[in-house]
């Protein structure tokens, strides 16, 4: 967790604060239990594998997740009343140390207050029709209402489809760090400007 000087959320206050329906037929809920063989299925799918790898180290991740192992808040997200997709929330400053910063430099030069998150659409049919702009939208909304002012997000700069869904979310490269991440592009997500 963040030094207790930090005013954020505990992870566990996020699960009330982030499940809701908006407007535009978005819902979040916790992952419970019963979701997990959901999440392999979809772990297990082409278009999952290209971005997180093999399906059994981000399932042990998820599961710990679930159990409580770990502080990552994560997600089950609804379109329409449906399960569309995985999100996950999570804290840079717990991630500051040297096990992390040995795979991770960047995580060095983020501020400690700053979250991550983390997104995949369950049905590659559905990639390229908006979804996931209109989930991160709504997602960051939810965590913007809960205080968090440094939201960052770390796609693969070769995919383009997903970079180009987070820029128009509102997320921008991190001028300092752009070119200097090897595998990963780090977005911050930008407050527009009030007219």
């Amino acid at each position: 967790m963040p030094p207790a000087d930090t005013i954020l959320p505990a992870p566990a206050d996020l699960d009330r604060i982030v499940p809701a329906v908006d407007a535009d037929g978005v819902a979040f809920r916790p992952i419970r239990p019963e979701d997990l063989p959901m999440i392999a299925d979809w772990l297990a799918r082409p278009h999952w594998r290209e971005w997180w790898g093999e399906p059994e180290p981000e399932f042990g991740h998820i599961r710990d997740m679930v159990e409580g192992r770990d502080d990552t808040r994560p997600y089950i997200f609804h379109v329409d009343g449906r399960p569309a997709g995985y999100i996950q929330v999570w804290y840079i400053g717990p991630h500051q140390t040297p096990e992390w910063a040995a795979d991770n430099p960047w995580l060095m030069e983020l501020p400690a207050d700053a979250v991550g998150v983390d997104l995949s659409i369950a049905d590659g049919a559905t990639l390229s029709k908006g979804i996931g702009t209109r989930v991160l939208k709504a997602f960051i909304a939810r965590l913007r209402a809960a205080g968090l002012r440094n939201i960052v997000i770390d796609p693969d700069p070769e995919n383009g489809r997903a970079v180009r869904a987070y820029a128009k979310a509102g997320f921008t490269p991190v001028p300092h760090l752009e070119g200097r991440t090897e595998g990963v592009l780090i977005m911050q997500h930008v407050v527009p400007e009030s007219r």
